[in-house]
C-alpha cells in the first residue's frame, strides 16, 4: 500500500459556459472500476438529453486502470483532456464526467480540449481535494499504573488514537503513520520500560489533518 495519495472528499459538480455551450463537470471518488462505470452511467441517465457525456477515470495505487471516452466528440478532444487533468493533479481513485449541452457555436479541436480541461478542473474543485495517509494500527497493552503516563505522552505527540479497551489491563489503539510505525513501537517499549505488550492490527487510510 502506498504511504499517501490524493483524491477528493466526495461527489460534486459545477458548470461553466463557453461560447453558449454549457459544460457541467461531475466528480466522484471511486474504489473499483464497477463504481466508476456505475457513476458514469448514472450521470448519463440524469443528462440523457445532453449533447455529450464525456468521461475518464483513474484507479489503483499506481494508476493501473485508466479509461476515457469522447462520447461522440472528435477523437482525443474530450476524454483524453479529462484524464490528463486527473493525472496532472496527482489524483487517485476518481471518476469525472463532463456533460456538454451544445450552444450552437463550434469550438474546434483546440477549443474542445480547453473546454473539457476546464470542465474537469471545476469538477475537481467541487469535490474538494484531500490527502489520505496510511496509518498502522498498533495495540499497546499496559497495566493501569502506566495508563496516565502513556496517555499523556500520546497526547503530547498528537498520536492519532482509536478505541481503548479496559479489562484486567488497558489496551490502547494507536494509529501512527505507517512510515513511523517501527519507531513508534520502539518508543512505546522504552516509555514503559519494556512492560507493555505491543501488537499490530490493520493498515488504514485517514485524511490528513483530521
Amino acid at each position: 500500500m502506498i504511504e499517501s495519495y490524493k483524491t477528493v472528499r466526495g461527489s460534486g459538480s459545477n458548470e461553466i459556459v463557453i461560447k453558449k455551450s454549457k459544460f457541467i463537470g461531475h466528480i466522484m471518488p471511486v474504489e473499483t472500476e464497477a463504481e466508476a462505470v456505475a457513476f458514469i452511467e448514472d450521470i448519463k441517465k440524469q443528462h440523457w438529453n445532453a449533447t455529450h457525456n464525456c468521461s475518464a477515470y483513474m484507479l489503483g495505487e499506481r494508476n493501473e486502470i485508466q479509461k476515457q471516452s469522447d462520447d461522440g466528440e472528435p477523437s482525443g478532444t474530450a476524454g483524453k483532456p479529462i484524464l490528463e487533468v486527473i493525472r496532472n493533479q496527482g489524483l487517485h481513485n476518481v471518476a469525472i464526467v463532463v456533460t456538454r449541452y451544445f450552444g450552437g457555436i463550434m469550438l474546434g479541436a483546440g477549443g474542445l480540449i480547453r473546454a473539457y480541461t476546464d470542465g474537469a478542473v471545476v469538477a475537481i474543485e467541487s469535490g474538494e481535494v484531500i490527502t489520505r495517509n496510511l496509518h498502522q494500527q498498533i495495540f499497546v497493552e499496559v497495566d493501569y499504573t502506566w495508563l496516565g503516563k502513556v496517555e499523556n505522552e500520546l497526547r503530547n505527540k498528537e498520536v492519532r488514537m482509536g478505541e481503548t479497551f479496559f479489562t484486567d489491563k488497558v489496551m490502547l489503539t494507536c494509529l501512527p503513520r505507517n512510515s513511523e510505525a517501527e519507531v513508534f513501537k520502539a518508543w512505546m517499549i522504552d516509555l514503559t520500560q519494556g512492560q507493555s505488550l505491543i501488537s499490530e492490527g490493520v493498515q488504514l487510510y485517514y485524511i490528513e489533518g483530521e
